[in-house]
């Protein structure tokens, strides 16, 4: 099964396009590359505007995870990793994972609705920010942004849409799937924002939702991993181009859910918890120097 992980990430990174019968770029495909060019355009202009307007503000602590980020979004939605997702289970979970682990943590690192909004003409910014300040849009950001219900949402929509039915109707129909996809990425932003800009007396909660998470999702993943039969729907000949059962295609797909993407949630964790006794330890300091 490592063995096959191995060639599906290598098959992915070098373009292999031989399994597809597929175009290279479909409509969807073109739709989805002018949406992730236009957002780095409009990053890219924001965050010049703010290091003309602050220099000392400067943006590139903010654009260097942005645009990691971005390229593992751009990675996720579109060829080859999107047209292998396709054709195996452990393809989809791949790109699921880079969706949720990957490019949500390091696209909200990167600030980008605040360096957007330095990209808008000065007269535009009012109008365009005015919405924001709703009393009903900003209690639905208020809950919705909460940790522990961003923790509740990102985790509802991982075990819902991992349900045979729906999961198996995200494979056959192109919307459904797109649902999919913005229901794991949304959630997983909120999520990311949550636990990684708490205060410093809201680390601790953060650190606790980020174990949560990789608990319930290690779960998802062993459950797959060690299942005896299959869940979801299968191309059996799609699968057999990569030296693959059904079977082993899910078990794959589970362990890539279990290991690579609870590491992540534990060294962010961890991450937390050094920001954490930093901060305890600077302000030891900074009071018994008084």
């Amino acid at each position: 099964m490592m063995r096959a992980l191995v060639t599906i990430t290598l098959a992915a990174a070098a373009g292999d396009a031989h399994a597809h019968s597929e175009p290279a770029l479909t409509p969807i495909d073109v739709w989805l590359a002018g949406l992730l060019g236009a957002a780095l355009l409009l990053y890219a202009k924001g965050a010049y505007a703010l290091w003309d307007a602050a220099p000392r503000r400067s943006a590139a602590s903010y654009a260097a995870p942005f645009g990691c980020g971005w390229i593992l979004l751009a990675l996720a939605l579109l060829p080859p990793l999107a047209a292998l997702s396709g054709e195996t289970f452990s393809g989809h979970m791949l790109q699921h994972e880079v969706l949720m682990v990957a490019a949500a943590p390091l696209l909200v690192l990167g600030r980008p609705l605040a360096i957007w909004t330095w990209a808008l003409p000065p007269s535009w910014r009012p109008a365009v920010s005015k919405p924001l300040r709703w009393h009903a849009v900003r209690a639905v950001w208020r809950w919705s942004s909460a940790p522990l219900a961003a923790t509740v949402l990102h985790a509802a929509a991982l075990w819902v849409w991992h349900a045979p039915p729906l999961f198996a109707a995200a494979q056959e129909s192109v919307g459904v799937h797109a649902v999919q996809h913005s229901a794991f990425l949304v959630t997983a932003l909120l999520f990311w924002n949550a636990v990684l800009q708490p205060r410093d007396s809201a680390v601790g909660p953060s650190i606790l939702w980020l174990f949560v998470t990789m608990l319930h999702t290690g779960a998802l993943g062993v459950l797959l991993t060690f299942s005896a039969r299959r869940w979801y729907p299968a191309d059996v000949a799609d699968i057999a181009r990569w030296g693959l059962t059904p079977l082993e295609d899910q078990q794959l797909g589970g362990l890539i859910m279990w290991i690579p993407a609870g590491t992540v949630y534990m060294l962010a964790a961890l991450a937390l918890a050094a920001r954490w006794l930093y901060s305890g330890a600077h302000y030891d300091r900074s009071v018994s120097s008084r």
